[in-house]
């Protein structure tokens, strides 16, 4: 079976405030970098963002593909399985409130579908040379949403 690698970041400047996400696609010694920026968002979103657009960008299916990002968040809620509960229990949280950022995560579950998609943890700022290359990309997206 066939495998991209994808890097991914979000970046915040407050939180909420400006910012920007970023993805680096890899496929043998093929790459690709996106990134983009939003005016008003959280650091969550941007971490969810750039998978999604990750995802988006990628113009195969049935293949296998590693998301290497460093939000726990994301890495959580399909490590300890918080989305099977969420989608149980219509959205909600432990606390029966709505689920933050269901929006993005029903798009993300949407374009996982297309793939046999496996979400990794890579630790931030440690070194990682394309997860600071993706930190590096989404920081400078966030200063353009200022633009």
């Amino acid at each position: 079976m066939k495998e991209v690698v994808i890097y991914t970041d979000g970046a915040c400047s407050g939180n909420p405030g400006p910012g920007g996400w970023a993805a680096v696609l890899l496929f043998g010694e093929h790459q690709k970098e996106i990134s983009g920026a939003e005016k008003l968002t959280t650091n969550q979103r941007m971490e969810l963002r750039a998978i999604i657009e990750g995802l988006k960008a990628l113009k195969v299916t049935g293949w296998k593909v590693v998301v290497n990002t460093d939000s726990a968040y994301v890495v959580n809620a399909f490590k300890q399985d918080w989305i099977s509960r969420w989608r149980k229990n219509g959205w909600k949280n432990s606390r029966k409130e709505d689920v933050a950022n269901q929006d993005l995560w029903k798009e993300l579950l949407g374009l996982m579908e297309k793939n046999r998609v496996c979400i990794e943890k890579v630790k931030g700022h440690a070194g990682d040379h394309w997860n600071e290359r993706c930190d590096e990309l989404a920081r400078q997206a966030s200063k353009q949403s200022d633009d």
